[in-house]
């Protein structure tokens, strides 16, 4: 399954390690953080889709504290 979300993060350099952080994450497929647009990205295993995206999150924001993702 993949989504958008619209999300929060400061700086370029901060959404580039979010997302290579993401994308080791077990069960996701691709991930992209955007950050001129603002926008998350995550393709990840249909049935555990909910759990990988909070997973996601709470990585996101040891990297970067600032960063939300709108549910």
């Amino acid at each position: 399954m993949k989504k958008k979300y619209k999300c929060e993060i400061d700086c370029a350099a901060c959404a580039q390690k979010v997302e290579n952080a993401v994308k080791k994450i077990d069960g996701v497929n691709d991930a992209r953080v955007n950050f001129m647009m603002q926008k998350f990205t995550l393709d990840a295993d249909d049935a555990r889709y909910d759990d990988i995206l909070q997973q996601c999150i709470k990585e996101g924001k040891k990297i970067e504290p600032d960063f939300k993702v709108e549910i």
